[in-house]
């Protein structure tokens, strides 16, 4: 016994599983709609029924009223003649068209109250069916945007995979490539003219210091040697003349030098 309510409760379960996995929430709510105004239809009927059966009940009770009316009209007229067993007959038929009234009325009374209550069941389902409708646009409305965006999720998680998508992320790469090697290509190039300015500059700057420095050596000689006092040098002799020569010689070699380069 246990063994077969485990098996019932395993075929159940994935019976419930496989319906719950192949309904569709749309057409669910559309179904449900129309369950929903059959109800109404029948409910409606209903109500139609109950009506016509109360102006059955009703033009009956209207009917053995009028005939009890009658029967009293004819036991006066029968009392008048001085038919007294005439009048008592028509009494009985009056009383018996009375009470026939008295049961209908009765039983209109119930009728009314049930088509008040039928009445009232109808109107209280046309707007649960009113409002199903509102909900049920809104949560197809909701169910598509659910849709759109778990297709939207699938869409974008297959993106990383898909050929086209690693196409793009390639170029990407190698456009960022293409510009770092432009960038350091242009870095070198100003390095470069950067150096040559520089060994511009640095080598005006030497001829300016070989200028001075030549402008130095040649006005400073005379001045020198005119600041010399007479009474302490000793008078040139003949052999000096020789020496100051050479080295006259030999400074404007080097002046020739400085005057080259």
């Amino acid at each position: 016994m246990g063994l077969f309510v485990r098996v019932s409760r395993v075929v159940r379960s994935n019976l419930n599983a496989a319906v719950s996995s192949a309904e569709d929430p749309e057409k669910i709510l559309d179904q449900a709609i129309i369950d929903m105004q059959e109800d109404l239809v029948q409910m409606r009927q209903a109500v139609a029924k109950a009506i016509a059966s109360q102006k059955r009940v009703q033009q009956q009770a209207d009917k053995a009223q009028s005939a009890a009316g009658q029967w009293q009209q004819r036991a006066q007229l029968a009392l008048q003649k001085g038919e007294e067993d005439l009048a008592r007959e028509a009494l009985v038929r009056k009383k018996t068209y009375t009470e026939t009234s008295t049961g209908l009325k009765s039983q209109l009374d119930q009728q009314a109250a049930s088509v008040d209550t039928l009445k009232r069941q109808l109107i209280a389902l046309e707007c649960k069916i009113s409002d199903a409708m509102t909900k049920k646009d809104m949560l197809k409305a909701r169910a598509s945007a659910a849709k759109a965006n778990e297709q939207l999720q699938k869409s974008v998680g297959t993106l990383g995979t898909s050929s086209a998508m690693g196409a793009f992320e390639r170029m990407e790469e190698k456009v960022l490539q293409m510009e770092a090697s432009g960038q350091a290509a242009a870095e070198l190039a100003g390095a470069d003219l950067e150096s040559q300015f520089a060994s511009l500059e640095s080598g005006s700057d030497v001829d300016y210091e070989l200028e001075a420095m030549k402008a130095q050596m040649l006005g400073g000689s005379s001045p020198a040697q005119e600041a010399l006092p007479a009474a302490d040098t000793p008078a040139a002799t003949p052999a000096a003349a020789p020496q100051d020569a050479a080295v006259d010689a030999e400074l404007e070699a080097l002046k020739t030098e400085l005057d080259n380069l």
